[in-house]
Order: C-alpha cells, then structure tokens, then sequence
C-alpha cells in the first residue's frame, strides 16, 4: 500500500523529469557498473542452480537492462560497525526479472522469485553464513543517463526515499545476464529491508542439503543448516 501510495505521489515529479538528450543521452538497454566496474550480472557472477557466487575483487553493484523489459542485478558489499570493526556484514545477491519506466520517471524492477543473497555475520554466533532467498521489489524514484566526458554514458539512480544510488558506468550496449527464465528452484519468500540496506535475516532458503552432506552439518552444528562458508 506505501509503495502504491508512493508511486502516485511520484507523478508529481512527472514535470520536472527532462528526457532530453542532455539528461538521456543513451538508452538505459545495456551492462552497468559502479566504482571500479568489476561487479556486473551475468554467467561470471552467480550459478543460480548451485547457489554460488564467483566473488569479485571489489564490492560494487551492476545491472543489465535489456530492450524487451528484462533486468538482472549483482550486488556485492560490506557494511562495517563501527563500534565492533571485527563485525563487518557481509552481502552477495543476484536477482533478476522484469522492469518498466513509469510516465513519472520512475524506475521499477520486479524479480520473478528466484534470487537469492548469502550473507556473512561473523559476530552472530547463530548464522554465521546463509543462503537466502532475495527477491524484493526495487523502486527508484528518478532514473537518469548522462554523458561523462571521460567515462561515456553514465546511469544515475535514486531509491524510492530519493538517497542517490553510487553512479553506474556502462560496460557494453549489450545486456550481460543469464537465460531469461526462472533458474533456480526455490520456495519465493518475503524479505524486509533494512535502514543500512542490508536484508533482514529471517527467511531462509528451503532447498535442503544432499544427501552425502546433511549428516556431516548435523553433526557438527547440532542441527542447525550451514551453507558454503566463504572468507573475504
């Protein structure tokens, strides 16, 4: 209901939205990536049927948008405590599905139920490392493209609260992404964000470990499920 209310609200904004070539110089159809451009979607980030992460060198975020409305997301990052440095948080997700422009400027992508996210809490003494299921509806109130005299085409993003999303450079007018079809087998379940971005860890995912390693992780975390553990 919020976020229908804000999507209303949002038509307000429609006027001030310029889709001239000097705010759009490109289309949005294409690989983005922020910062050092090394986190982007596609084969060489996630397996979504093993439920693996290829890990980049540095976090970022990357979208592939392609022209028939189809978007597929890679997100990699920290987030430090300040008060317990040692207790760095850390999330990997790939999601993907569909995306529409709305007349009021706004951007909405919309995932299919297959994503997924692992998370790395080395201070919670519970969930250490998990898979879980990541499927959140992004809106962005504002979208626009740029032409950076150095860099080309850049793509500026504004969450729903209007926070500006790190700058995102275009890699290729080509989408990188997987098959455009559900890719992994998964019970969908609802995940709530929260204020430092990070998704709260109360769904985890139902596929069960096989067979030759369930006895193993019973055994050694008395029951609990344990899931691929990775280091920085």
């Amino acid at each position: 209901m919020l976020r229908s209310l804000l999507v209303a609200g949002l038509a307000a904004l429609a006027a001030a939205q310029d889709y001239s070539s000097d705010h759009n110089t490109t289309a949005i159809t294409g690989t983005w990536s922020s910062g050092t451009q090394r986190v982007f979607p596609g084969p060489g980030f996630a397996n979504p049927a093993q439920e693996t992460f290829a890990y980049p060198n540095t976090t970022g975020v990357g979208y592939a948008f392609s022209d028939d409305g189809w978007y597929e997301i890679a997100r990699f990052r920290y987030v430090a405590n300040g008060s317990h440095p040692e207790c760095i948080i850390g999330t990997i997700l790939w999601a993907h599905g569909n995306y529409n422009l709305l007349d009021n400027g706004s951007l909405i992508l919309t995932p299919i139920g297959d994503g997924y996210q692992q998370v790395q809490t080395p201070c919670n003494k519970d969930n250490t490392n998990f898979i879980q299921n990541y499927n959140d509806t992004e809106l962005y109130s504002m979208w626009r493209i740029f032409t950076d005299v150095t860099f080309g085409p850049k793509l500026h993003l504004w969450q729903e609260d209007g926070t500006p999303v790190a700058p995102l450079f275009r890699l290729s007018d080509q989408p990188n992404m997987l098959p455009q079809q559900k890719l992994r087998n998964n019970q969908t379940t609802v995940v709530t964000s929260t204020s430092d971005g990070l998704v709260t860890v109360q769904t985890i995912v139902s596929r069960q470990p096989e067979k030759r390693e369930k006895k193993a992780l019973q055994k050694r975390h008395a029951g609990t499920e344990s899931w691929k553990f990775w280091k920085w």
